[in-house]
């Protein structure tokens, strides 16, 4: 196995999600619509802006995402995170800060038990993400 990627499935706002997270974490973002598939004649016109398959690819960080929300309808959940490992205590506080926007804040950033700098947000459109900065792994924090 060489990576675990996550996917993120929206309602109609991938694009908006996906530049958000871009704006966040920065990186690299691709969108693939509906009508620029070979889907695009078996569904309705309106269906044709929504985003089919959207990659933002930033350093070692890959989310993925789309519109394409299955017959059930969209469930969201908190059965899923998503973590970032940063690599040092500005970059934390940065993303929190970011990812927060909009969102709840659900456990603030603080120094835990075993080391880390850690918090965990939920934001504005429904996703869990836990941040964590080890200091024991970086050296002497800036």
């Amino acid at each position: 196995m060489r990576t675990l990627q996550p996917y993120l499935t929206f309602d109609g706002n991938c694009r908006e999600a996906m530049t958000f997270y871009r704006d966040c974490l920065g990186g690299e973002l691709f969108f693939q619509t509906i009508g620029e598939s070979p889907m695009a004649d078996k569904l309705p016109p309106e269906a044709r802006a929504f985003i089919l398959h959207s990659t933002l690819t930033s350093g070692p960080v890959t989310i993925l995402a789309s519109d394409m929300v299955s017959d059930r309808g969209l469930e969201v959940g908190n059965s899923v995170s998503l973590m970032i490992d940063c690599s040092s205590e500005e970059e934390i506080r940065r993303l929190f800060y970011l990812l927060s926007e909009g969102g709840e804040p659900t456990h603030p950033l603080e120094n835990s038990f075993w080391g880390a700098l850690f918090g965990d947000l939920t934001d504005k459109y429904g996703n869990h993400w836990l941040l964590h900065f080890d200091r024991n792994a970086s050296g002497p924090s800036t």
